[in-house]
């Protein structure tokens, strides 16, 4: 009888075989125990690590994140930026490791026939997200009054997720070759942003909203 091969027994060896089990069966496996079993492990090997297969799904998101700001912490020109190139640089590493894993986060986002149970797989990754924008975002006004610089922050902080769902929406549509207009739409919506929130709006916000009128009605001929 041959034998099984052995497995390493790590949280990233999991959700490997994981997302190779759902994308070629287009179903999550039938109960943990099969699951571990069919890949000769234990079930207890797996609640190691993750107490489902949805709490897998929702910390993959997460460990992306973390993935990625690795990735920039690891560069010595990071630290140097200002604040809109460091959440441009984030964007850019966060979908170049969410391109790397395209098919599986597609399943993911996709999985479910009401969007908002998709959506809920970003949990912990939005808390994450919003743990990390504090690091960077600057308070716009400097006012005396406690209440209404914790509620500045919250709508800045609370407007860079709305930011990066809208990127997360665009890159999922995105049928550019190497997802080229994915990056466009990053760049012009982190300045377009940066401008209403910290300067005055002109330039940069009428350019992001030509590239989005462009993008929806292509046969619009439109300067510049």
């Amino acid at each position: 009888m041959a034998k099984k091969k052995s497995i390493e027994i790590n949280k990233d060896a999991f959700v490997s075989i994981y997302s190779d089990y759902v994308l070629t069966n287009g179903k999550r496996p039938n109960s943990v125990y099969e699951f571990a079993k069919n890949n000769g492990m234990e079930e207890t090997d797996f609640y190691k690590f993750f107490a489902s297969f949805e709490a897998l799904e929702e910390q993959f998101f997460s460990d992306m994140l973390h993935y990625s700001l690795g990735l920039l912490s690891a560069t010595s020109e990071y630290e140097k930026y200002d604040a809109s190139q460091k959440l441009s640089c984030f964007y850019f590493t966060f979908f170049e490791v969410a391109t790397a894993n395209r098919s599986f986060v597609m399943y993911l986002l996709n999985q479910e026939k009401m969007p908002l149970r998709n959506l809920m797989k970003l949990k912990t990754l939005r808390k994450d997200f919003l743990s990390y924008v504090k690091t960077v975002l600057a308070t716009p006004y400097k006012i005396e009054n406690q209440k209404i610089t914790d509620i500045q922050n919250r709508v800045v902080h609370e407007g860079a997720w709305l930011q990066f769902l809208s990127i997360l929406k665009y890159w999922m549509e995105d049928t550019s070759v190497n997802f080229e207009k994915t990056d466009v739409f990053i760049e012009k919506s982190v300045k377009a942003s940066f401008d209403m929130v910290y300067n005055v709006p002109i330039e940069s916000i009428l350019d992001f909203g030509k590239f989005i009128w462009k993008e929806k009605f292509g046969n619009f001929n439109t300067k510049g």
